[in-house]
């Protein structure tokens, strides 16, 4: 269905689709697991992003190559400027949720140097095009030069979408401009190293109404996977241009690249109304989550190309899952949800956002995760200059030479309200569980609010009251998560049983109703795939959402655990307790032969939330635990 979008804040906002997504102005978190962690992002991480930005020049590239002064030393990758935009949106999103003064100044001071940086035909880039610097797309493959114009577009969509049309949409309409007049169907035939554009033309056509961005996404989109870009060691894979998308059966390659595209895709089809491409995307993601997926919905096996391993490679210790590529999932998988309206994608974002983004940012907000392990065999220490570059795991780290991820996580945590309730023709739609109130008006105009108030993802008890009701009958359907058989509905007094799926309730509400989800958070066993040679023999322990793990300070050798499944595990606070034990190591010159017959004393064993480890120092972990 057609629907005007216009009035809605959010960073993915279809014209068409079976669900429509609230905006941020229409959903607030108002507290528990998320706000803290929105409150982190606002008040610590951008101010902590921005220092790191401003010190290492990558803010000040804009105003350097433009007057001359310095310029031929401009500092930061090639894709540097792409990390600027996007605490432009995080900033942009904040400052919707906020109205912090000191966030708006500091856009408006970042966009005036976007400006000056631009070319009088729309071309912005700080590393090419000026005498003294590489031509413009001398380099599709690595240049990078697309891809940075995609995340200032979305820049330019949140500011527009929360503060009204500006001097920061100008400037992105005339970098669109420029990429549709180079690039369009009488220009150059060639695509960008990174997919990043693709989505964002989308969105800025849907802001604009300009049909030529969505031409011009949807050329994008048709042009991959003809090998136009220069070979690569690891493939054409790599830049995802060894299959169109309409031929591809699975997501290949390097993984963020891989979603990014994706998500483009699945924009393109949506507005045009092309059911085969999104069909195709559909394919190739569902056949990605079942077969090159981690526990943890971590994207990515081969640090290598950080790239996607082949079906079931999925080893725990060399475990890439890229924050990028959680962050991108997410991305995927709501646009998936809000194309379809199938409750088994929301499942997918759960599962995203309360293992992985919740693992990969630090209490504090100015340290994360790049890569995020699944088992960490000895533990990191951190280099004396606090500044980490590997991106293995193990800590935290302030920055990288690399730092794609913690603006990525701004931008989410900033706009996360957007992610949690839709809208369709009868009713709302909950999808994610958090402390948030919802105000809003349903297709027939009728207003609609909600209070939604939980311990998840700790418990499983979700409260959801009626706020705002007009005379005639709406739905309110609640989702009950995949895992969670045995869950109960309680309605006016009635228990039932509900099965995993979505819970339509259509009535005639009254302020004041409420309705009670009862989730079934205890623990439990979770096997994987005997396809998966890289965890064979080890079973891991979920609570609710929530993925578990062993963590060690050093008291204890995880290499020597294992676990006794012939008891329930139980619950102990958040975490939970197993009995396990710890064999004794044979020592040998020669690391095979016989198997050792040194078991250990049945114990309880403690486990943590996954996304609680490498919060109290150097440690090792695992979550796939060997069984007895």
């Amino acid at each position: 269905m057609m629907r005007n979008t216009q009035s809605i804040r959010g960073p993915v906002v279809p014209e068409r689709g079976l669900l429509r997504p609230l905006g941020t102005d229409e959903v607030r978190v108002v507290g528990g697991f998320w706000a803290q962690r929105q409150q982190v992002n606002g008040g610590a991480t951008l101010g902590h992003a921005l220092e790191w930005l401003d010190e290492l020049g990558w803010t000040g590239n804009f105003t350097s190559v433009a007057n001359g002064a310095g310029s031929r030393e401009r500092r930061g990758r090639e894709f540097s400027d792409s990390e600027v935009y996007k605490i432009v949106e995080a900033m942009s999103w904040e400052h919707g949720r906020t109205a912090n003064s000191d966030l708006d100044a500091r856009i408006d001071a970042l966009t005036s140097a976007f400006g000056v940086a631009q070319f009088e035909d729309g071309y912005l880039h700080t590393a090419f095009g000026r005498p003294w610097q590489r031509p413009r797309y001398s380099d599709m493959a690595w240049g990078h030069e697309l891809y940075c114009v995609g995340h200032l577009l979305q820049a330019a969509v949140a500011r527009t979408r929360t503060a009204g049309a500006g001097p920061l949409l100008d400037i992105a309409r005339r970098a669109a401009d420029h990429v549709c007049e180079v690039f369009g169907p009488d220009g150059s035939p060639s695509v960008c190293g990174h997919p990043e554009i693709e989505p964002a033309l989308v969105e800025l056509a849907r802001l604009t109404g300009e049909q030529r961005y969505l031409d011009q996404a949807t050329l994008f989109v048709d042009r991959r996977g003809h090998r136009t870009l220069p070979a690569h060691e690891f493939g054409w894979s790599y830049f995802s241009d060894d299959i169109p998308v309409r031929k591809a059966t699975v997501l290949r390659g390097h993984a963020v690249r891989s979603l990014y595209l994706a998500c483009g895709a699945v924009d393109v089809a949506v507005e045009t109304g092309d059911d085969d491409l999104l069909a195709a995307v559909i394919e190739q993601f569902d056949r990605t989550w079942a077969r090159r997926t981690h526990i943890t919905g971590g994207m990515g096996s081969r640090h290598q190309d950080e790239a996607f391993g082949d079906d079931f490679a999925l080893p725990a210790d060399r475990a890439y899952a890229e924050t990028c590529a959680g962050v991108a999932t997410i991305m995927l998988a709501q646009r998936l949800l809000l194309a379809t309206g199938e409750t088994r994608y929301a499942d997918v974002v759960d599962r995203l956002l309360h293992n992985l983004i919740a693992a990969a940012i630090s209490d504090d907000g100015r340290s994360f995760f790049y890569a995020n392990t699944l088992h960490q065999r000895t533990p990191a220490q951190a280099q004396g200059d606090g500044e980490r570059l590997d991106v293995g795991g193990g800590l935290r780290a302030p920055w990288f030479e690399v730092s794609c991820c913690l603006p990525n996580i701004a931008r989410l945590l900033a706009s996360l309200s957007s992610y949690l309730v839709t809208a369709d023709d009868t009713g709302l739609r909950l999808h994610q569980y958090a402390d948030y109130d919802v105000v809003t008006r349903l297709a027939d105009g009728g207003p609609a609010g909600l209070e939604v108030r939980t311990s998840y993802p700790e418990g499983g008890d979700v409260a959801v009251r009626v706020t705002r009701s007009g005379g005639t009958p709406w739905s309110i359907s609640l989702r009950v998560p995949g895992w969670a058989a045995g869950a109960v509905l309680v309605l006016d007094d009635e228990r039932r049983p509900v099965a995993p799926g979505d819970v339509v309730l259509n009535r005639e509400w009254a302020v004041g109703q409420e309705i009670r989800l009862e989730l079934p958070v205890r623990p439990r066993f979770t096997w994987p795939d005997p396809r998966i040679d890289g965890v064979r023999g080890c079973v891991a322990i979920e609570r609710g959402p929530l993925v578990m793990c062993v963590e060690s300070l050093g008291d204890i050798d995880l290499d020597a655990l294992r676990v006794c499944t012939g008891r329930d595990p139980e619950q102990a606070g958040d975490g939970a307790v197993v009995r396990a034990r710890f064999d004794a190591a044979r020592e040998s010159s020669w690391p095979y032969g016989e198997p050792a017959d040194r078991p250990g004393t049945l114990a309880p064993l403690h486990l943590l939330p996954y996304h609680r480890w490498a919060r109290r120092g150097p440690a090792t972990m695992r979550i796939w635990l060997p069984t007895t």
